[in-house]
């Protein structure tokens, strides 16, 4: 499937910014499922300093600088995007959890060691019992592994209900396993903790999902969504992704754009800048199959 992108970000400010600093992290990524053919990526003011380079996990990043007064940031991202039909992987024929958990003990082989640093705590995320607790119900004695975590998915997907204003980017993630409620980040957030807590490896995922109007409706320029879900590391199968906000194993619909070990290492746009005031952002994007 084939897709052009557009993600639109719009920062208003209420006094002028008289000089800020920014990195994007808002280009699809190319993996052996999925290319990135072109992008552009325009920023108005004009930035003074733009350099693209990648991070640590293999995300393009735009770092760019603006040394104008201004009141209004608009950063367009467009891309066109192609997504392989790739068969499944059969859940049942994975191999138990306890095997692959007893994969990242010490010593950690070679091939291990790169999905092993996504097994740890991270800056946004930390291992509790509670959270082991929570995904044990999904990983009884030697069920294969991904038929554990597309219980958790579904679980996650039933148990919490998605509410776009019960949390912010800095909300806990124990209070949103208090609440039941939040968004794409929390819910791939609890997954992601749910099974380091088991002492497997797990990853941030961020990208685009394109959505489908309701029959009868025409489809809206901009109703997409960025979003969030999460990827599990399976031994001769690699990384599998998982949405727990739609109980789905991801798949043409999913455009990857960043991974990391949590939110904060893929925020598709961030900066400090100097005056401002308060702000205003607004975030549209339209998935569009060509």
């Amino acid at each position: 499937m084939n897709y052009r992108v557009i993600h639109r970000t719009v920062y208003d400010y209420s006094e002028p910014v008289t000089v800020s600093h920014h990195s994007a992290r808002v280009q699809p990524r190319t993996t052996a499922t999925q290319s990135c053919d072109e992008w552009r990526l325009e920023i108005h003011p004009e930035p003074a300093l733009r350099k693209m380079r990648t991070d640590y996990f293999g995300n393009a990043v735009c770092f760019f600088s603006i040394q104008e007064v201004h009141s209004r940031l608009e950063v367009t991202a467009t891309s066109r995007v192609s997504v392989a039909s790739v068969t499944p992987s059969v859940p049942a024929l994975s191999p138990s959890w306890e095997r692959v958990a007893g994969l990242f003990r010490d010593p950690v082989s070679p091939e291990m060691v790169e999905p092993y640093e996504f097994g740890f705590d991270s800056p946004l995320l930390r291992n509790s019992r509670e959270l082991a607790d929570y995904a044990q119900m999904s990983f009884p004695k030697d069920i294969p592994l991904l038929v554990g975590v597309a219980d958790l998915n579904g679980r996650i997907f039933r148990d919490f209900k998605y509410d776009p204003v019960a949390t912010t980017v800095a909300t806990p993630l124990e209070e949103v396993l208090e609440k039941r409620r939040g968004v794409c980040q929390d819910f791939a957030h609890l997954g992601i903790a749910c099974l380091r807590s088991l002492g497997l490896a797990a990853r941030y995922v961020s990208g685009y999902l394109r959505t489908l109007p309701a029959e009868g409706k025409q489809r809206l320029v901009g109703a997409d969504a960025s979003h969030a879900w999460f990827s599990v590391f399976c031994p001769d199968l690699g990384w599998v992704d998982f949405d727990p906000t739609n109980d789905l194993i991801s798949a043409e619909e999913h455009i990857i754009v960043a991974f990391g070990r949590d939110f904060g290492d893929v925020s598709p746009i961030t900066g400090i800048l100097t005056g401002g005031g308060k702000h205003d952002v607004k975030v549209s994007v339209d998935v569009e199959p060509i």
